[in-house]
């Protein structure tokens, strides 16, 4: 199955409510250019990982995936900026996130524009 693509939402002076989505069984992806936050929320009664894929290699061995807790009932994240480590190599340019549950798990991409 293909993960779920996440839209940025950029905040302006006048303010940003996020819109949140719920976390996808399949996964998530998004346009990586180094200005993105992951914000996940977490209601549910345990705590939940969320793995960002790590394509990179170290002297020709696989580099550790980033993986952020959640806490349970109440807890949120904002997990970022990503590093182009973190970009596929697939031309995509995307970012890869995993679950390790999304019951109750909701996220959001925002996207700090630059100022000028």
């Amino acid at each position: 199955m293909a993960r779920s693509i996440l839209t940025a939402q950029v905040p302006v002076t006048s303010g940003l409510i996020p819109v949140y989505g719920a976390a996808d069984t399949n996964g998530s992806a998004f346009v990586n250019n180094g200005r993105r936050f992951l914000h996940v929320k977490n209601a549910s009664g345990s705590p939940v990982n969320v793995t960002i894929a790590n394509p990179a290699l170290v002297d020709g061995q696989a580099a550790p995936n980033r993986v952020v807790s959640i806490p349970a009932t109440t807890g949120d994240k904002m997990i970022g900026p990503f590093p182009s480590v973190y970009t596929q190599s697939d031309g995509t340019g995307q970012v890869y996130v995993d679950y390790s549950a999304v019951t109750s798990v909701t996220v959001a991409l925002i996207e700090v524009a630059p100022v000028g």
